[in-house]
């Protein structure tokens, strides 16, 4: 953290300035979500434009994008970084399973989605078999194809904007303060997709706050921006197109599924409250 009143007011101008570059860049796009359809095409141009603003801000200031933290870093914090989203999405379904609010899919809803996946014409498969290879694909292929995107916004939150504020506020203000912004940056996507609007809004920041003290972490700790990439890609992946598939919806229970669930935002927070505790013993 600057010292200097002189430096602190710089990096705040800083700050100020990427954000302004993330709102007028994403507000097209927020438009379109909103008001005509939320096409793939503006989600992954909204994705990418915290990566536009980071090096607008980098040009306008004078500065490097070689500054951005490019470097692959300790293979320790990529492996991590694949682990634990992948570990608190399973076990967020397993409570889900275990409380009655979801259950395991039978092996019409498994064969389903083999179709869904293209895994018939390859032999004959039984519900396990589809339930492995889909795996195994989600979870390497399709993170890869996901980090695209993740890449984008991981350029801009994890790789400029934490380390503008690391120059101003303490581990614990940097992930709260960067949290609460990505969440609020995600509301287009919220307001279209929302059932139950107050309380996704609650759970969705929870979970977002939470996904920012595991990241601000490991990326402190690699000093590189791909830990972040990876994390936010396998936590998208299983969250969105592994665990669901492989759960029965219960009527009456949908607020506990998903990515704004209630379990989600609870397991998150616990991974949260660790991350914090270690952050602030590391002296991050």
């Amino acid at each position: 953290m600057l010292k200097s009143l002189s430096e602190r007011k710089e990096a705040w101008k800083t700050i100020f300035l990427f954000l302004v570059l993330v709102i007028a860049l994403t507000s097209p796009f927020h438009y379109a979500i909103v008001n005509l359809y939320p096409s793939r095409i503006y989600v992954g141009a909204i994705m990418w434009c915290p990566a536009i603003a980071a090096i607008i801000t980098l040009k306008i200031k004078g500065r490097k994008i070689s500054s951005l933290n490019w470097s692959w870093g300790n293979w320790k914090y990529i492996r991590w970084s694949y682990f634990i989203p992948a570990l608190y999405g399973v076990i967020t379904y397993m409570l889900i399973w275990i409380f009655g609010f979801g259950s395991l899919a039978n092996e019409e809803i498994i064969t389903e989605w083999g179709k869904e996946l293209g895994l018939f014409g390859i032999g004959a498969l039984n519900p396990t078999s589809i339930t492995v290879i889909a795996i195994i694909l989600l979870g390497t292929v399709e993170v890869i194809r996901a980090s695209a995107t993740t890449l984008g916004e991981e350029i801009g939150w994890r790789g400029f904007f934490i380390h503008e504020l690391r120059k101003v506020l303490s581990f614990t203000g940097v992930s709260i303060f960067s949290g609460i912004i990505w969440a609020a940056w995600h509301w287009p996507l919220l307001v279209y997709y929302s059932n139950n609007m107050l309380l996704e809004f609650i759970t969705f920041f929870v979970v977002i706050i939470s996904m920012s003290f595991m990241m601000a972490y490991y990326t402190f700790k690699s000093k590189s921006l791909w830990p972040a990439v990876i994390f936010h890609a396998v936590s998208n992946v299983y969250i969105q197109k592994i665990m669901p598939p492989l759960t029965m919806k219960i009527d009456g229970a949908e607020h506990w599924l998903g990515e704004n669930g209630i379990m989600f935002a609870i397991v998150t927070c616990i991974f949260g409250i660790y991350f914090w505790r270690k952050g602030i013993r590391e002296k991050l």
